[in-house]
């Protein structure tokens, strides 16, 4: 692809935007079939046995261009981009109207208008069985954790006066991160390059990098549910009709997580997006 050297104008200051906040990041298996509904035709899904590399980036920010607020990206899965690849992101929310407008119209996102409910629930402890022998030499005796916080995430849509819940997100820390203290991780530098654009509110093909300094260390996977259908009838409903990209968002979600990061301390800087001209 040939890329334009050409900012796009933003309704924010002058870029690059900067964020701070903290974040979890979890890496997902996304079916293949999922992803595409999501992708223009002119892209090139990277893709192994049916499946990509998908996931979502869940953000709370205390200092941003648009203030205060929490988002929720559902990244549908990754793009050839030859040396390298780029995120393709399904879904953006947000509760913040600013950051929802500039996502929009100045980046090319997919993003909408959202409330986030949280609640945070201490959990007792339980005892660890030990009736496996062996495999309790090696830690692996039980599947029993040993819960001290559940940090429950509401996400619903919100259309006008009304809202859809879109998936609760329960994340749990367990005795092997209470362990670690208030230790965060190593600090790490790392560029996110992702494609966006090709939607109702900007047509045109855009890619951006966010560049991320922040301190990670993994974490046990966020659990995600819906509240009206589990998983397999929401894969089952979006591999029959795509009758909605809500549903296949929230199929996105409900793949199977294979890693999740914890980012402390973050920083990103979001450069401006550049139009982008497929090869002819």
């Amino acid at each position: 692809m040939d890329v334009e050297e050409r900012n796009v104008s933003s309704g924010y200051a002058k870029p690059p935007w900067i964020f701070k906040g903290s974040a979890l990041y979890q890496i997902h298996l996304v079916k293949a079939s999922t992803a595409r509904a999501f992708i223009p035709k002119e892209l090139r899904l990277v893709e192994a046995f049916g499946y990509t590399l998908g996931g979502f980036f869940l953000a709370s920010y205390d200092d941003s261009p648009a203030g205060v607020f929490d988002e929720l990206v559902m990244i549908a899965g990754i793009v050839w981009n030859p040396p390298t690849s780029c995120a393709w992101a399904a879904r953006v929310l947000v509760n913040s109207n600013e950051a929802c407008h500039h996502g929009r119209k100045e980046v090319g996102l997919p993003s909408q208008v959202a409330r986030f409910s949280k609640k945070i629930t201490a959990v007792p402890k339980r005892k660890r069985e030990r009736a496996f022998g062996f495999l309790d030499t090696f830690g692996l005796g039980s599947t029993l954790s040993h819960p001290q916080d559940l940090m429950e995430v509401k996400v619903s849509e919100v259309d006008s006066a009304a809202s859809a819940n879109i998936c609760n997100i329960q994340i749990r820390s367990d005795e092997s991160e209470t362990k670690l203290g208030k230790w965060m991780g190593p600090a790490i530098k790392m560029s996110l390059p992702s494609f966006s654009g090709n939607t109702k509110y900007n047509p045109n093909l855009l890619k951006y990098s966010c560049h991320i300094h922040c301190r990670v260390r993994p974490v046990s996977p966020a659990v995600v549910s819906n509240p009206l259908e589990d998983e397999a009838d929401w894969n089952h409903t979006s591999q029959e009709s795509h009758e909605s990209e809500t549903r296949l968002s929230v199929a996105v979600m409900l793949s199977k997580p294979i890693i999740a990061l914890q980012f402390k301390d973050l920083t990103m800087q979001v450069e401006a997006p550049v139009v982008v001209h497929p090869s002819v």
